[in-house]
């Protein structure tokens, strides 16, 4: 088994060899374009049981499901999306799991309507469902050893982003706001500590911005939190904290900018305003009235310069550089991959001036190759790997590899009428967890995951 520090050491070399490519230009879209689907297509083997294709040599278990009786009384909720895992000893991991759900959604926590840790409730005092579930798994036995709720009251718990501090940070997808149906608003980012054994106190961390919210990550030099957002118009923020680790204590909202060409717009819809691997210097904007009632704190931002990308979803942080999908970006609308690399701090300099530089890292030209790319994660021979989100009658949603070079490639393939979400590997780097979102399933992945090729 590969250590932590061996695991990061092996993403900072992928990451920043992919990174040398591109700047010498050795790396361009039409390696994409020109992909030859069968060559550059692992051979998946048909799951006996219908749930995931994987590769050879590559086998699956499901260790939590939509349904099962958890630790604390509760049953295992539906709509399992982003997900994070930390280290709790040398044998087990915790994973925090996000659950999307509407605050239509028929609860289940009756007994917890006067509960002083749950953020809002129905007109009834039911408290909304959405929220988080943590999972301490044993990568030796490979069992589940205690599965509860951790989080409670929210809406829409879509995507989020593991600290380096030890928590979960869960976002909101909704801007959901207070009426006779529901108590609070909503479009907001909360933290969950990946050690919580059962609820913990929902506290809304306002100062990172009321939006539609998705995904976060944190770099961990500065603790700036970088934020997407999933709408057609989105922008790219980042939180700088006033105190790193204490998001709580307040900061600075911030939206990209692309320099010397504000209200630049990324999705390259009807031209294409962003050529493939050619880095942009950024600059980032200050936002104000960033608790947004109106929900209007994109079309301020965008008024000031700010950047536009379709639909910013997934992102994370491999090393130095990171990477994020824009689910409707390209001329086909078929999906982009983004880097975004921040440069090195300056003596003295604040994190608030921290300028980079952001590239078209992938940009699809069929869904074959690839069609709308959600979350994703690193894996540990440096390859990212996507869920894809389909929308269709007919699901065919695989888990996409990409290499540093930008070529993809499927890794798997979900058989069941749904999207694949929330990959995050054990800190060992031996165990991919994933989730199927409805009805939802968590599996653990094992494989010969250096050996992992985009080659079959």
């Amino acid at each position: 088994m590969i250590t932590r520090r061996q695991f990061s050491q092996g993403l900072v070399a992928a990451a920043l060899g992919g990174l040398s490519m591109h700047l010498r230009g050795e790396v361009i879209t039409s390696d994409v374009s020109e992909l030859d689907s069968k060559k550059w297509s692992n051979h998946l083997l048909p799951d006996t049981k219908g749930v995931v294709d994987l590769p050879p040599g590559f086998s699956y278990r499901m260790i939590s499901q939509l349904g099962d009786t958890m630790s604390d009384g509760f049953t295992v909720p539906d709509n399992a999306d982003g997900m994070g895992c930390f280290a709790l000893d040398d044998e087990r991991v915790i994973l925090v799991r996000n659950h999307e759900l509407p605050a239509s959604h028929t609860p289940q926590y009756s007994s917890l309507k006067t509960s002083h840790g749950v953020y809002d409730s129905d007109g009834s005092g039911m408290p909304l469902p959405g929220g988080t579930s943590n999972i301490v798994y044993n990568l030796r036995t490979q069992q589940v050893e205690h599965q509860c709720m951790s989080l409670l009251g929210t809406i829409r718990n879509c995507s989020g982003g593991t600290t380096p501090w030890g928590s979960w940070l869960t976002c909101e997808e909704s801007v959901a706001t207070a009426s006779n149906k529901i108590g609070k608003n909503h479009g907001y980012v909360f933290e969950v500590p990946s050690q919580a054994k059962g609820l913990v106190e929902a506290q809304p961390i306002k100062a990172m911005g009321r939006f539609n919210h998705e995904a976060a990550c944190v770099d961990p030099e500065t603790g700036t939190v970088y934020l997407t957002e999933d709408r057609q118009d989105s922008l790219f923020y980042r939180f700088v904290p006033n105190q790193p680790g204490a998001l709580h204590s307040g900061g600075k909202l911030q939206a990209l900018a692309i320099s010397g060409q504000p209200k630049f717009d990324s999705r390259n819809r009807h031209q294409p305003n962003m050529q493939p691997n050619q880095p942009y210097q950024c600059e980032w904007l200050d936002l104000d009235d960033v608790d947004s009632a109106n929900d209007d704190l994109r079309q301020r931002g965008f008024a000031q310069g700010a950047a536009l990308f379709a639909r910013g979803e997934g992102i994370y942080y491999g090393s130095k550089e990171m990477y994020f999908c824009c689910t409707s970006g390209g001329k086909q609308q078929l999906g982009q991959i983004m880097r975004y690399t921040p440069e090195p701090l300056k003596d003295k300099q604040s994190p608030q001036d921290q300028t980079g530089t952001i590239s078209l890292f992938v940009e699809s030209p069929n869904k074959t190759t690839f069609n709308y790319g959600d979350n994703l994660t690193v894996a540990p021979n440096g390859h990212l790997l996507v869920c894809e989100d389909q929308y269709t009658d007919q699901l065919n949603n695989h888990l996409k590899g990409v290499t540093p070079q930008g070529k993809i490639y499927d890794f798997a393939k979900v058989r069941w009428q749904t999207e694949s979400a929330g990959p995050c590997f054990s800190p060992d780097g031996s165990v991919l967890f994933v989730n199927l979102y409805s009805p939802s399933a968590t599996l653990a992945i094992t494989g010969p995951w250096k050996e992992l090729n985009a080659k079959s």
